[in-house]
């Protein structure tokens, strides 16, 4: 069977009945009858030659194999988790060098142990190198339950290495001032020695928001990427990411680059109508918030489910479920999509937003006229290839059922290359994103391009769908995930070597309710090349010439206008021309003129006049009966700080689109915010399908609706006019400053 969509897939499972809460994992391809054979094994393939696995020493961590669970390390989402059940213990920190010689760091500097897995115990993930070469961060976290049935809380931290050229002796200290009652893990240096890293810590550190619950399963997920002064502890939320984000970098050009896992739609729990999963509102996200009785939902529109809440309406219905390319600056500013890029660039399928617009149709990528003629649905795990800067490697693997393992695929996008230009090439065969054991490939996880021009990826030679094997009365994974150097074959790469003869390890522990035991060969994971890099550019985002102009005329000092904001926690969002549409976008309208104004963008067909530009904001206020958390749901702009001093709109939230078809509108900062264009009436005419997080200070000029990748549905590129929503909006602050 051929791999759908995700996001069709999950409207699939649901249409038919599937319940929340992890039950919606099924497979995306077909299972085996019987066990297949799978290709060559780790084990018969040939130890690397001295120097066939790169220049470099490469660091890299053991994990006890983990079984198939939901919100576990191995998994793609939830794997911040540090009870031992999501993350056995066992593991450790190791690097190997050139010629082949490996050193267990964390065991040289004094932490983990074989045997009973007790105080001692550790897991590690995620090691990233400094600049210099001469040290790495990593996450870990320490202990175990002492005895059966033994509840303890442990907190997966970061941890510096230092000592890792050949005959030193390594050592291991705990990063200064992270926040210590929440779990830290994906850690990297900033180019200013700042740390970078992904958290679980609600949004403002408000404890009892804890956890945050994701928008598709409800489950816990980390709220986003974080930015901590190890000095001083100066900490700042770059991204408010509902759903999580993952895997962030530093790239060549300076950019902040990571994946995420994006869904702005409505609450599946909250869609069964029984409300079985007891989903509820509170009247707001403090401590002292009551418990109502509404599920009210306003945005986006209903999911294709609900064909209850459709009837009537002119709605298809919106099920989105996405794991895309991000960037941003290292400040947090200028947050988007890889390039803006999108579904339209990536994606297969989707469909229109209205059943009564002929001029609205299907995306299909092979006829949509776009330059990419590959497909995916998935973006994990990427990497920099540091012979090519702007390409990364990712892998594309399916939700469940193969340890976040899958195909290897690059896609190049250097910095401000337009989107629409981008092609995706499939390394691996495409059939190791799938469970198809008519192609008994394997799946890969972490692939990394090293200096020389090689390629090294952890790799697992498995084709079923993730599950538990028996051997001896021990029950573990029969995923065995090693390192291995790639090759090239005709088409496609494929295992070439191993890095190591196996690192084996017998250990026991309390799950808490049983004991455990486990004697084999550990995954070898998320392998780092270690040498010195120079340090990226910091980059920074000058304000467009048109807002430049503008704040001259108004005679307002940008920075002094920065300041003024800062001290608000706002930003200003500014828009030029809200007509204007990216030329492959046909599903939703793009026949747009400015109601009472001159902007337009008119071709042939049915045509809608706009007048308001519309915010949500993320406030955390669904719960779950007999659950922990709150899930994040959109809410019509209300932050005080921002909307008193947007005076403009005649609807809550909102702003008027000026006649220019610009827009500029005071928003909270570091919190996620999306947005839709209405008409006269109130009703949506486009919505906005991301959530974005803005700092303070920050004057984000998106100069279109739906951002050109080069050209707009009449062929134009971007507009340059200067927003007059900009300027009354400053003649106005000259005014209450």
């Amino acid at each position: 069977m051929r791999r759908l969509g995700l996001a069709i897939v999950a409207a699939v499972a649901l249409a038919a009945g599937a319940s929340c809460n992890g039950s919606i994992g099924a497979p995306l391809g077909q299972q085996p009858d019987a066990a297949l054979p799978a290709g060559p094994l780790p084990s018969d393939l040939p130890i690397a030659k001295p120097g066939e696995a790169g220049v470099n020493a490469v660091l890299f961590v053991t994990q006890v194999p983990q079984a198939p669970s939901f919100s576990s390390i191995g998994t793609v989402f939830g794997n911040h988790l540090p009870q031992i059940a999501n993350a056995p213990r066992g593991g450790d920190l190791w690097i190997r060098y050139p010629e082949g010689t490996l050193r267990n760091l964390t065991e040289e500097a004094g932490f983990g142990n074989a045997g009973m897995q007790l105080g001692n115990a550790i897991a590690v993930r995620q090691p990233a190198a400094h600049w210099s070469g001469a040290k790495a961060i990593f996450s870990m976290v320490v202990g175990a339950p002492l005895k059966q049935y033994e509840q303890r809380e442990f907190r997966w931290q970061l941890y510096e290495v230092t000592g890792l050229t050949q005959g030193a002796k390594a050592t291991i200290t705990k990063v200064a001032n992270q926040p210590e009652s929440y779990n830290n893990v994906s850690p990297i240096y900033g180019t200013d020695d700042r740390v970078l890293f992904t958290s679980d810590r609600p949004r403002d550190g408000q404890a009892h928001l804890y956890p945050q619950l994701d928008e598709y399963e409800s489950a816990a997920t980390n709220t986003g990427i974080y930015s901590l002064d190890t000095t001083n502890g100066d900490l700042k939320l770059l991204d408010h990411a509902p759903s999580g984000a993952f895997d962030p970098s530093i790239d060549s050009a300076g950019r902040v680059i990571f994946s995420r896992w994006d869904h702005l739609m409505r609450d599946q729990q909250n869609d069964d109508t029984s409300n079985k999963y007891g989903c509820f509102n509170y009247s707001d996200e403090t401590s002292s918030a009551k418990k109502t009785t509404s599920r009210t939902e306003i945005f986006p529109e209903p999911r294709t489910k609900r064909t209850d809440q459709l009837a009537g309406t002119n709605l298809v219905g919106h099920a989105m479920n996405l794991f895309m390319p991000w960037q941003m600056n290292e400040d947090g500013t200028e947050l988007e999509t890889l390039n803006h890029i999108g579904r339209h660039e990536l994606n297969r399928y989707f469909t229109p937003v209205f059943t009564d617009d002929p001029a609205l149709i299907d995306f299909v990528s092979e006829t949509s006229k776009r330059t990419n003629t590959n497909f995916i649905e998935t973006v994990h795990q990427l990497r920099e290839d540091p012979k090519q800067p702007g390409r990364f490697l990712f892998i594309e693997s399916p939700e469940f059922g193969t340890a976040a393992a899958g195909m290897i695929a690059a896609l190049s996008l250097p910095d401000k290359a337009p989107a629409d230009g981008m092609v995706v090439e499939y390394i691996t065969d495409p059939s190791t994103r799938d469970l198809t054991p008519d192609k008994p490939m394997g799946h890969f996880r972490s692939p990394t391009p090293l200096t020389d021009g090689s390629l090294v990826a952890t790799y697992s030679p498995s084709i079923e769908q993730e599950g538990l094997v028996t051997t001896e009365g021990i029950k573990h994974s029969n995923y065995g995930f090693r390192l291995v150097t790639l090759k090239k074959g005709e088409a496609y790469y494929a295992p070439g070597a191993k890095l190591t003869d196996g690192l084996k390890k017998s250990i026991e522990y309390w799950s808490p309710d049983q004991k455990v035991s486990f004697s084999g060969e550990l995954w070898e994971l998320d392998p780092v090349e270690i040498y010195p890099r120079s340090i990226p550019p910091r980059r920074t985002t000058p304000l467009g010439d048109p807002e430049s102009k503008v704040f001259s005329s108004a005679e307002v000092n940008v920075a002094d206008f920065q300041k003024w904001m800062v001290d608000r926690n706002l930003a200003l969002l500014v828009s030029r021309n809200v007509t204007v549409r990216d030329f492959l976008d046909k599903q939703q309208p793009y026949n747009l003129k400015v109601a009472n104004g001159t902007a337009e963008t008119l071709t042939t067909g049915k045509t809608y006049a706009i007048s308001q530009l519309q915010f949500v904001q993320g406030d955390m206020i669904r719960g779950i009966a007999d659950s922990s958390g709150r899930r994040v749901l959109a809410q019509l702009l209300h932050d005080t700080s921002a909307t008193s001093f947007n005076t403009t709109g005649t609807q809550p939230g909102a702003v008027t689109i000026q006649a220019d078809g610009s827009t500029a509108a005071f928003v909270p900062a570091r919190r996620a915010l999306s947005w839709q264009i209405n008409d006269a009436t109130g009703t949506p005419v486009i919505r906005e399908r991301y959530w974005v997080t803005f700092q303070p200070g920050e004057v984000r000029v998106c100069a279109v609706c739906h951002g050109l990748s080069s050209k707009d549905q009449k062929g134009r590129e971007l507009p340059t006019n200067e927003p007059e929503a900009l300027r009354k909006v400053l003649v106005q602050w000259k005014t209450i400053k």
